[in-house]
């Protein structure tokens, strides 16, 4: 069909260009896309780097425990003070090497040296107890005693095993509780 000028009428373009043309099942496309599924992205960085850390190179010996090292601290001292102690971070203001000494010197040392420290109002001690390589059996006498002795010690706040460089298991270092005026 034409109009009275000769043209086409749009219909019939329209219908002429739409032939042949089927209608779609669904005229309708859904303006979302489907979500994917949760991913726990920040629990699976924790979980690869606890795998990183477990073989990591950077180890710090004080973060070690093996069962040979000693530790103790009194209830309420904070946790940044005793692992500053344990890294060795405190200034050591004294020290007592007990290497070679019977239990009964050693305690008689230590009673005196602690004396000492707590008048002179020092706050951080090296103890070098040794490693008992010297004693009968190998085994560590003045060690176990060393740790006995300090817990008794109200005026002893911590104590650790010491960094390998100022003697490892063989020496501790002890915190104790500031002088009264």
């Amino acid at each position: 069909m034409s109009h009275k000028d000769g043209k086409p009428k749009p219909d019939s373009l329209f219908r002429s260009a739409m032939s042949g043309v089927r209608p779609l099942k669904h005229d309708r496309i859904s303006p979302f896309r489907a979500k994917p599924a949760p991913r726990p992205l920040q629990t699976l960085r924790e979980h690869r780097q606890v795998l990183d850390d477990m073989f990591s190179d950077a180890i710090d010996p004080a973060e070690i425990e093996t069962g040979e090292e000693l530790f103790f601290a009194r209830a309420g001292l904070q946790h940044g003070l005793l692992r500053r102690l344990r890294r060795g971070h405190l200034p050591v203001e004294r020290e007592l090497d007990l290497h070679g000494k019977t239990s009964h010197e050693a305690r008689e040392l230590l009673t005196e040296f602690l004396r000492d420290c707590s008048r002179s109002g020092v706050r951080v001690v090296r103890i070098v107890h040794g490693k008992g390589l010297g004693s009968r059996n190998k085994i560590p006498v003045l060690k176990g005693k060393i740790n006995y002795w300090l817990r008794q010690r109200d005026q002893v706040l911590a104590f650790c095993s010491a960094r390998p460089v100022d003697g490892g298991t063989g020496a501790v270092y002890v915190l104790l509780k500031r002088a009264r005026p």
